[in-house]
């Protein structure tokens, strides 16, 4: 059993409201440079990513299993928190809510942080704005090894956890990179094309390239533009070529995280 005598919280404290904040208030997050985890199997990633823990919650009454107990032993730096039933319930999103809650320190990357790759797989998100299909991406994004996950422009918060739980868990061992103007990104691209001869592929429902005719091989950037105004007009002409998919039925058009799911696992079908 642990034996660390936890903190409890039986009133919205200060405590608390720091708590509630990190779960629904992106701002927060930024701010503290932590994010919020609940559910099982994220846990089980974040700790896999060895990402740091800062705080673990658990019920007051309830008894933990094995597994909350080595969590516990596991990470005897975090702040422990014994919380009231009722104010468990209200921090967690879930009607029935996971054995344990966790905050912990966000592991963030920029340009700088790359190793330079020899044969790099990237995934480019203009613009992100929907939760779930980011979350989704991420999920494929490590599916299928891909070497790094660029943020482009206004986006959703990619620790939001709504893409933590669309991620599975994923967005913990995704190298994330958000990139702060265009200018720095098309000196990446001009570094990373004299290097390796990186190309970088858009991807358009109006492209003039069909992914029937077209074999993808890293060394790659494939662009995935936002899901209502797609790539910008700057962005397309960034790239070597745009590609559609083929669309056999009555829609046009994918939902862009399956989109950029097919695409991914055809790169990495014919990765080496």
């Amino acid at each position: 059993m642990n034996t660390k005598r936890p903190l409890k919280i039986s009133v919205k404290n200060s405590e608390f409201q720091i708590l509630m904040a990190l779960r629904t208030n992106r701002s927060k997050r930024s701010q503290e440079k932590e994010v919020f985890v609940e559910g099982t199997e994220n846990i089980k990633q974040l700790i896999s990513a060895r990402w740091q823990i800062t705080r673990i919650l658990f019920r007051d009454g309830v008894n933990l299993s094995s597994w909350g107990e080595s969590v516990l032993k596991s990470n005897p730096s975090a702040k422990q928190l014994e919380v009231s039933p009722e104010l468990y319930l209200e921090l967690s999103e879930k009607e029935n809510p996971s054995e344990l809650i966790v905050t912990a320190k966000i592991s963030s990357y920029d340009l700088r942080d790359l190793p330079e790759i020899k044969n790099p797989f990237y995934l480019l998100f203009d613009r992100p704005s929907d939760l779930g299909n980011f979350g989704s991406i991420l999920r494929s994004a490590d599916a299928f090894s891909v070497d790094a996950v660029f943020v482009l422009g206004h986006a959703v918060d990619v620790y939001e956890p709504k893409v933590i739980r669309a991620s599975l868990g994923s967005v913990f061992h995704t190298k994330i990179v958000f990139i702060e103007s265009l200018s720095v990104l098309e000196t990446f691209f001009k570094k990373e094309k004299e290097r390796v001869g990186l190309q970088i592929v858009g991807s358009d429902s109006t492209g003039e390239y069909s992914l029937v005719d077209t074999t993808l091989n890293s060394p790659i950037l494939v662009i995935l533009g936002n899901e209502a105004k797609g790539m910008s007009v700057h962005l397309q002409s960034l790239c070597d070529f745009i590609l559609k998919i083929p669309m056999y039925g009555v829609v046009n058009s994918l939902n862009v995280s399956v989109a950029g799911s097919i695409l991914l696992w055809e790169i990495k079908k014919n990765r080496k």
